[in-house]
């Protein structure tokens, strides 16, 4: 037996989806639902890594707040790693720019509505 105790986790590390193998109606429709639009915008506007997903005031219970970050992730737009108890997370924005040019642009501009 090690000296190190092994760190188990509660839960299972979150799937990433790269970009680069998600289709255009994936993407579309992960960015089509106002809730997920909100969880995006707030993501560019904080650096890499520095929220958890108890930091997002969205009007939705944990169970869908979860769902929306399962569906934000299968269309390569987030990336999240566990830290402890908490998920943090990290927009891929430049993986998705490169795969969507503009996409992102339209999203978060200041103009666009939900």
């Amino acid at each position: 037996m090690s000296d190190q105790a092994e760190v188990r986790s509660y839960r299972p590390a979150p799937v990433h989806t790269h970009p680069d193998g998600v289709p255009l109606l994936t993407a579309l429709s992960a960015l089509a639902d106002p809730v997920r639009i909100q969880l995006v915008r707030h993501l560019a506007s904080h650096p890499d890594w520095t929220l958890s997903c108890s930091n997002f005031d969205v009007p939705v219970g944990r169970a869908a707040k979860s769902h929306h970050f399962s569906v934000l992730r299968e269309a390569g737009l987030v990336e999240q790693r566990d830290q402890g108890p908490k998920r943090l997370n990290r927009l891929r924005r430049a993986e998705f720019d490169v795969r969507f040019p503009g996409l992102l642009d339209l999203i978060l501009r200041s103009d666009a509505t939900d």
